[in-house]
């Protein structure tokens, strides 16, 4: 009978078959309450328009892609501007973007899990890997390399030509043949050099290239896919165009060899659509055991007890009295940024397709929308 049915507003029972004029009220306080949440939804999404158009003019940025998700969830998702000049493309939440350095969390996050497989150990001497480096990189560790701490000096790219094929014995010779490091743990200092070792140290340990472990573990599993390494040869749909902007205004990115597209440090093709799975997938434990996560977003300490602002991976701060996470990246006329308010649950990913963007700035500005700083 449905006049026994019970029915709940708020806190407030309600019994259909006595109080119809209850219900009334209740159905219409739950309307005005949908209706102030999506009202602030809208007002929230339109600020995120104002931004990213603002920084579109102000930087002369092509295109921009953005993405802003709750528990793993996208809330927001749209793309701005141009995928490619050239031929007018639009870009959308499918376009590729290269990753940059935003990379790296890819790379520490497979690590992390050679780690928890027990093909590893953060204690390993990296001269256990790497038998060119004994007597040369005494005392560094696998975490060193993770954290940005290991004192070894960074690939000297100003020496290199980034048109020429070098091997990956290439790439460990000019990180050996330097001058000697510092002692590991006593500097943060940013180190890509140290992310191409950790991808040459994945091949060594497995046997297989480091962006086919990423496959295999890591972006098949999560369903990412059109996650990739970058390949300038394959034919790639809805790929962007990589723009540089000089005294001349607005150029097509300079060409780089193959070998130097397929380094560890940050050489990959994403889509927002590859970040809302690689997002829901950090809330889990299908990558990673919940203690090795934290981890990876626990600021590093150095020998003499401060803290560093990284990880293994990942940015660490606090931003208005709130913990974020959040890593930038910039290359071949591509610039990234992804942030996490790890605590409140919300992350912005911002793609653009201009070696001058600050999608950081953008990214940052979103997430004080989402996530207001401390009066």
């Amino acid at each position: 009978m449905l006049c026994g049915r019970r029915l709940y507003c708020a806190d407030i029972p309600i019994f259909t078959h006595w109080a119809p004029s209850l219900a009334i009220i209740c159905v219409m306080r739950n309307a005005l309450l949908i209706s102030s949440l999506f009202m602030a939804s809208v007002s929230q999404a339109d600020q995120v328009d104002e931004i990213v158009e603002r920084a579109i003019k102000g930087q002369k940025i092509p295109g921009v892609a953005v993405m802003v998700l709750r528990e793993g969830k996208p809330i927001k998702t749209k793309g701005y501007g141009f995928a490619n000049l050239e031929h007018r493309v639009p870009v959308k939440p499918e376009t590729i973007f290269q990753s940059g350095s935003v990379g790296k969390q890819f790379t520490s996050t497979l690590v992390m899990m050679l780690v928890e497989e027990g093909k590893m150990k953060l204690e390993d001497p990296i001269s256990k890997h790497f038998p060119e480096a004994k007597g040369a990189w005494n005392g560094v560790r696998l975490r060193h390399l993770l954290s940005h701490t290991s004192g070894l000096p960074d690939m000297p790219y100003g020496k290199m030509d980034l048109r020429k094929d070098y091997t990956e014995t290439d790439l460990v010779k000019f990180m050996v043949d330097q001058k000697p490091p510092e002692k590991p743990g006593e500097k943060w200092r940013y180190n890509n050099g140290g992310y191409v070792m950790l991808g040459i140290l994945v091949k060594r340990v497995t046997g297989k290239f480091y962006g086919d472990m990423l496959q295999e573990k890591i972006f098949k599993p999560l369903g990412m896919n059109t996650a990739r390494i970058i390949n300038e040869a394959d034919i790639i749909p809805n790929r962007a165009a990589g723009y540089e902007l000089g005294k001349d205004g607005i150029k097509n990115q300079d060409w780089v060899a193959p070998m130097t597209n397929t380094t560890a440090d940050g050489s990959l093709y994403l889509s927002l659509l590859d970040y809302a799975k690689w997002d829901a997938a950090l809330y889990g434990t299908k990558l990673l055991k919940a203690s090795s996560r934290e981890l990876m977003w626990k600021s590093t300490v150095l020998n003499d007890g401060k803290s560093t602002p990284y990880g293994f991976g990942w940015g660490t701060q606090m931003v208005g009295g709130k913990r974020l996470i959040d890593h930038g990246g910039a290359w071949q006329g591509f610039t990234t940024y992804i942030g996490r308010h790890v605590d409140q649950k919300i992350t912005v990913v911002v793609l653009t397709n201009l070696n001058a963007g600050r999608p950081e700035l953008i990214g940052r500005s979103i997430l004080q929308v989402y996530v207001p700083a401390k009066p």
